[in-house]
C-alpha cells in the first residue's frame, strides 16, 4: 500500500498502545496465573470468570502488539475502534456495578483511570483521522460476508443477555 495512503501512526499512539500492552498483560494473567493475579484483581473473581477475562486481555493483548508492530493506519484503525469500543463497554459495565468494587483499595481506582484514560486517547486519535480516507482493504468471500453480521448478531445478544441477566445467559 502506498504510503501516502496508509500512513504510520503518531508516535504518541505508538507509546500509548505500549503502555495498553503493558496493562493487557496484567488482564492475561488471570488466564496463565489467576492464582497470582485475582488477589489484586479491583473485584471478587470467581475461577471461570478469571479464565473468561483473561483470555479477553490475552486476545486484546496480542491484537494492541499487531498495531505496534504493523504501525500503519491500516490495518490499525480497525484495532483501535476495537480497543475504543471494548473500553467503553467495559467502562459502562463498571459503572452500572460500582457495588461489586472496594473503594478502599488502589485497584479500582487504577482501573478507572486506566479505562477511562484508554477510551479518551483512542477516542482522540480517531476523531483526529476521522477525515482521513480508508486504505483499500481486500473483498470478504460472499459467505464470509453474509456469516460475519449473524455471529456479531448471536454474541451481541448474548454479551447483552449477561449484562441484563447474568445469572440466566452465564448458565447457558
Amino acid at each position: 500500500m502506498p504510503a501516502s495512503n496508509n500512513p504510520p501512526f503518531p508516535a504518541a499512539l505508538r507509546l500509548f498502545s505500549v503502555v495498553v500492552i503493558i496493562v493487557l498483560i496484567v488482564g492475561a494473567g488471570l488466564f496463565f496465573a489467576p492464582v497470582l493475579v485475582k488477589p489484586c484483581w479491583p473485584w471478587a473473581v470467581t475461577p471461570f470468570n478469571a479464565r473468561f477475562l483473561g483470555g479477553f486481555y490475552t486476545a486484546e493483548m496480542v491484537v494492541m502488539a499487531a498495531l505496534v508492530v504493523w504501525n500503519r493506519w491500516s490495518p490499525g484503525r480497525l484495532v483501535l475502534v476495537m480497543a475504543f469500543i471494548f473500553t467503553a463497554i467495559v467502562s459502562v459495565a463498571s459503572f452500572i456495578n460500582l457495588g461489586y468494587f472496594n473503594f478502599e483499595r488502589k485497584a479500582p481506582w487504577l482501573w478507572f483511570l486506566v479505562y477511562l484514560a484508554s477510551v479518551a486517547v483512542s477516542g482522540l486519535f480517531l476523531w483526529r483521522a476521522r477525515a482521513r480516507p480508508s486504505a483499500k482493504g481486500v473483498t470478504l468471500n460472499p459467505v464470509w460476508r453474509g456469516y460475519m453480521p449473524v455471529e456479531s448478531a448471536v454474541l451481541g445478544l448474548y454479551g447483552v443477555g449477561l449484562l441484563l441477566f447474568p445469572l440466566t445467559f452465564g448458565s447457558i
